[in-house]
């Protein structure tokens, strides 16, 4: 069950972006920008991704947002957003722009997402649902190809 446990861990892992070669600029941006987030707030943006998701061909059918659904979230983001860059981060995110452009901000802003993301990842039902796939993995076949 380890096995399958860390196999699972390292598949949904490998999901995940790699930031590690953001500029020094970006990173600090980045730093600011999820020190500035409260709890709630990292909820708020995993739930504006999950919707923006929730548009994709393959999951509409299952999702049941509304555009006010949308809507209101987009308000809130954009409002978070704004303070982030005009409050609480300026002066990192002037440099991080200064010296990485368009691509350090795109970069800053993929950490804050994984963060974000783990803040829901962090609920033990949602571990559960997408660890359930285990039950169907060959622990003959996985003990055989790593033994």
């Amino acid at each position: 069950m380890k096995k399958i446990l860390l196999t699972t861990s390292l598949f949904i892992t490998s999901l995940l972006p790699s930031y590690a070669s953001a500029s020094e600029e970006a990173q600090q941006l980045a730093v600011c920008l999820t020190d500035s987030l409260n709890g709630k707030e990292r909820k708020n943006l995993a739930k504006w991704i999950y919707l923006g998701m929730s548009t994709h061909s393959i999951i509409k059918p299952f999702a049941n947002v509304t555009e006010q659904d949308m809507d209101d979230t987009n308000r809130y983001v954009g409002a978070l957003v704004t303070r982030l860059l005009t409050e609480d981060c300026p002066k990192q995110a002037r440099a991080a722009i200064e010296v990485g452009g368009q691509g350090a901000m795109e970069n800053a802003f993929g950490i804050v997402g994984e963060v974000a993301m783990q803040e829901l990842m962090a609920e033990p039902s949602v571990g559960n649902a997408l660890g359930a796939f285990d039950k169907y993995l060959d622990q003959d076949k996985f003990d055989k190809a790593f033994q």
